[in-house]
C-alpha cells in the first residue's frame, strides 16, 4: 500500500531514526567501496594528433580543367577505415618504440596486439577541414607514442594510395586509348577496302550524272521531233514539185554544166566522204549530163540545138535537203539510243550505291563514334598524366599534421577524487533511499490517509506512538554514539581520499 508523499518524510525520518546501526552499516559500506572502485578503476590515458586536409593550394587554380586533384568525401569515415585496416595496425604492432619485443612475435601475440589497437584507436572530426587520430591505453607513454605512429601512417598510406590510384587512373584510360586505336585502325581498314571494291561513286554523283543524261535525251528527242517535222514539210514539198524540166541547150552548154558540177563536187570532198548524201547526188547528176552530151552528139552534132527533160534544180536541191534530215535523225537516233543505255547503266548504279549505301552508313559511323571517343580519351589521358604527376610530386590533396601527440598528463574518464565524493554523498544518500523505496512497497498501513483515501474506512481517532523517559535517554545515547561512528568514518575516508590524491598510495 503506498505511502501519501506529505507523510514519506516524516516515515523515512523515523525509519532511519529506529534503525541507526543499520543506516550506519551502510554508509560504511557503500561509501568504502565507491572509494575501493576509485583505487582498482583502471585509468586511461588519450593522446591525439590533430591533421589538417590540405585540399587547395596554389596547384589547384592553376591547373584547373587540365588535372583532377584526388579527393577525400567523407575525410574521418576514411581515415578511420584505412587505419583500421590489418596492413596498418601491424605496421603499428610491429614498431619497436611501442612495443619492445617486436623482433619476432608469434601470430597469437600479433593478433592480441592488434586487436588491441583496434579497441583503443579513434578518430573524431574537429570541424572544417581539421580531424583527429588518438589512441586510448592505460599506459601514458604507449598512447602517447601509438598516436604519433598512427597519424604517421596514415599520412603515408594515404599518400601511397593517392599515387596508386593516380596511376590505376592513367593505366586504364592508356588502355581504353590503345583499344580505341586498334578499333579505329580496323574500321579505317574497313572503309578503305569497301571504297576500292565500290567505285561507283556517291549518291550525289549519280544522281547528277542521271540528270545530265535526263537533259541530253529531252534535248536530243526535241531535236529528233523538230528534224522529223523538217523531213514531212520536205517530202510535201517534194511531192508538189516535178522531178524535171524541159529545157533546150547545145552540146557546149553540157560541158559547161558538167564543168560546173564538178567544181562543186572538188569542193564538197574536200569537206565530206564520197557517201555523203550531196556528193552521190552530184556524181549522179555528172554522169546523166554527160550520158545526154552523148547522146545529143551522136544526134546532131556540136552546135544542135537539143530540147529534152533535165533534172529541176529545186527538186534536186530539196530531196539533198530532205535525204540530209532524214541522216541527221538517224544520227539523232543513235545518240538517243547511246544516252539511254547511259541511263540504264547509271540506274544500275544507282542501285548499287543504294545497297552499299546502309553498309558505308555503318563504317562511317562506327569511325566516327569511335574518332569521338578516341579525342575525348585522349584529352582524359593527358589530364590523368597531369594528375599523376601532381600526386608524385605532392601537390594535390596533402595530409599535414597541424598538432602533434602530446604526452597524456592526467587519466581520461572518471578520476579519483571524483570517486571519491562519490562514494561520500552515494553512502549518505544511500541509506534515505533504500527506506524510501521500502516505504513504497511496505503493504502496512502507516497513517490514516491510507485508509481514507485507499480503503474508504472512517478513521475516528489516531493514537500517538508516546515514548517513556529511559527510551529517550537510550535513544539519545544511541544516536550520540551512531553520529560519532560516522563522523569518525568521514574523517578516516576524507584522509585515505586525500592521501591517495596527493600520492601517498
Amino acid at each position: 500500500m503506498a505511502l501519501p508523499l506529505s507523510q514519506l518524510p516524516v516515515e523515512i525520518l523515523r525509519e532511519v531514526r529506529e534503525r541507526k546501526w543499520t543506516a550506519f552499516l551502510m554508509f560504511l559500506v557503500i561509501s568504502f567501496t565507491v572509494l575501493g572502485l576509485g583505487f582498482v578503476w583502471p585509468y586511461k590515458y588519450k593522446s591525439e594528433v590533430v591533421i589538417f586536409v590540405d585540399d587547395s593550394n596554389i596547384i589547384q587554380p592553376l591547373m584547373e580543367g587540365s588535372a583532377v586533384t584526388t579527393e577525400v568525401s567523407d575525410t574521418t569515415s576514411a581515415a578511420r577505415e584505412m587505419l583500421l585496416t590489418r596492413k596498418v595496425l601491424e605496421a603499428a604492432a610491429e614498431d619497436r618504440d611501442i612495443f619492445s619485443d617486436s623482433g619476432q612475435v608469434s601470430p597469437e601475440t600479433m593478433d592480441r596486439r592488434i586487436g588491441a589497437l583496434r579497441s583503443g584507436l579513434y578518430v573524431q572530426p574537429r570541424g572544417g577541414n581539421y580531424f583527429s587520430i588518438g589512441y586510448e591505453s592505460t599506459s601514458q607513454m604507449e598512447a602517447f607514442r601509438v598516436a604519433q605512429k598512427l597519424a604517421q601512417l596514415f599520412i603515408e598510406e594515404s599518400n601511397d594510395r593517392k599515387r596508386s590510384e593516380s596511376r590505376s587512373a592513367y593505366d586504364f584510360i592508356d588502355n581504353q586509348v590503345k583499344s580505341y586505336e586498334r578499333q579505329l585502325a580496323e574500321v579505317e581498314r574497313r572503309l578503305q577496302v569497301f571504297l576500292s571494291e565500290n567505285v561507283d561513286g556517291t549518291e550525289g554523283d549519280a544522281n547528277a550524272r542521271m540528270a545530265t543524261l535526263r537533259g541530253q535525251i529531252e534535248l536530243a528527242q526535241l531535236e529528233r521531233e523538230q528534224l522529223v517535222t523538217r523531213v514531212q514539210s520536205l517530202a510535201q514539198q517534194l511531192n508538189e514539185i516535178s522531178p524535171t524540166i524541159r529545157r533546150e541547150q547545145t552540146a557546149d552548154e553540157y560541158a559547161d554544166r558538167i564543168a560546173s558540177l564538178e567544181e562543186q563536187l572538188d569542193s564538197l570532198r574536200l569537206r565530206y566522204l564520197d557517201t555523203y548524201p550531196d556528193i552521190v547526188i552530184l556524181r549522179e547528176q555528172i554522169a546523166e549530163l554527160r550520158r545526154q552530151r552523148t547522146r545529143a552528139m551522136a544526134d546532131g552534132g556540136a552546135g544542135t540545138v537539143i530540147s529534152d527533160d533535165v533534172d529541176n534544180p529545186l527538186y534536186q536541191e530539196l530531196r539533198t535537203s530532205l535525204a540530209r534530215a532524214r541522216t541527221e535523225i538517224e544520227t539523232i537516233d543513235t545518240r538517243i539510243s547511246s544516252l539511254q543505255r547511259l541511263m540504264v547503266q547509271q540506274t544500275a548504279r544507282m542501285e548499287r550505291i543504294q545497297g552499299n549505301k546502309a553498309e558505308y552508313a555503318e563504317l562511317t559511323r562506327d569511325m566516327q563514334v569511335n574518332r569521338q571517343i578516341y579525342d575525348d580519351l585522349l584529352k582524359r589521358r593527358e589530364r590523368a598524366r597531369v594528375s599523376m604527376h601532381l600526386d608524385i610530386e605532392g601537390q594535390g590533396l596533402k595530409f599535414r599534421i597541424n598538432e602533434a601527440a602530446q604526452y597524456p598528463t592526467s587519466p581520461s574518464g572518471p578520476k579519483f577524487s571524483m570517486f571519491a565524493m562519490a562514494g561520500l554523498v552515494l553512502g549518505i544518500l544511500a541509506p534515505f533511499g533504500s527506506v524510501a523505496g521500502l516505504l513504497q512497497i511496505d503493504p502496512r498501513v502507516r497513517a490514516k490517509e491510507q485508509l481514507d483515501e485507499e480503503i474508504g474506512l472512517p478513521v475516528l481517532i489516531e493514537i500517538p506512538y508516546v515514548r517513556t523517559p529511559f527510551e529517550k535517554r537510550r535513544d539519545r545515547r544511541l544516536t550520540n554514539l551512531v553520529v560519532f561512528c560516522s563522523l569518525v568514518t568521514a574523517v578516516v575516508y576524507i584522509v585515505i581520499a586525500v592521501a591517495s590524491g596527493v600520492g601517498y598510495f
